[in-house]
């Protein structure tokens, strides 16, 4: 890796966190289209370096949930029982099922798009309260074991998408944001481990590209507090419309051009 690919890393891992700590959003999600596009990190080797981006950028928000005794509880258990297994089969699958830059791009438009939109949509017309409540202590795990697929194919650990499911069944964020942020932690090591291993007895680059993930989550350490720090002087509903537009913008990128 060269000094300026390491730069632009950082810059990006910085910049990203900085304006998805604010709107409770994980910056893995938005962090892998740059590194297809602008860095270049080559085939499955993407995955586990957006899976070490979470491993260097989490550590700061889980000592605060840990020092104010949140990430004890039987939801962060029932999630990581779910993610951490569902991780390794996604490895797996990006390893050995998509591989190929064409159906990968057609999974990272699958998430972007709807997460756009759903953002865009819940800024505009905030979502109405569920009064169903939680759910079963199976349902949580079996919802965590699919997200824990889906995050070892394109390399996010997951609490991006648990967060707002479980929110919109009703249950308190204070609750979810912690048990979410853990599992995302813990899957996303499982997971940068899981391509490693894989690397010495596969083909091709799916390895962590160690350099960039490391310098991309430095910059998201960074740009994590920093968010956090003027938070409260930020525009939420703003924040919330660009990164739906965004997200939505570049799925849409994306499928059409895996359709080229």
């Amino acid at each position: 890796m060269t000094w300026p690919t390491g730069l632009a890393g950082f810059t990006a891992g910085l910049l990203i966190a900085m304006v998805t700590a604010p709107v409770g959003v994980s910056g893995a999600v938005f962090l892998l289209p740059v590194q297809l596009s602008v860095l270049g990190v080559p085939g499955p080797a993407v995955t586990p370096t957006n899976l070490l981006f979470n491993v260097v950028a989490g550590p700061g928000a889980l000592l605060r949930h840990r020092r104010a005794g949140l990430l004890r509880s039987p939801l962060t258990r029932l999630l990581v029982g779910g993610t951490l297994p569902g991780v390794v089969v996604g490895a797996m699958l990006r390893v050995f099922a998509v591989p190929g830059a064409t159906a990968f791009r057609l999974l990272v438009a699958a998430l972007l798009m709807p997460l756009g939109l759903w953002l865009v949509a819940r800024t505009l017309r905030p979502a109405r309260p569920v009064p169903s409540g939680d759910l079963s202590p199976r349902a949580v795990t079996g919802l965590a074991l699919v997200v824990g697929v889906v995050g070892g194919i394109y390399g996010i650990g997951g609490g991006s998408v648990l967060g707002p499911v479980l929110v919109g069944r009703g249950m308190p964020v204070a609750r979810v944001a912690p048990a979410a942020l853990a599992s995302t932690f813990v899957t996303s090591v499982a997971g940068a481990a899981t391509f490693a291993l894989l690397s010495l007895t596969g083909s091709g680059g799916i390895a962590p590209v160690w350099e960039l993930g490391l310098a991309c989550g430095i910059g998201g350490l960074i740009g994590g507090y920093l968010g956090a720090v003027v938070q409260p002087r930020l525009p939420e509903r703003a924040l919330r419309l660009v990164l739906g537009a965004l997200a939505t913008l570049l799925g849409a990128l994306y499928a059409v051009q895996s359709l080229l």
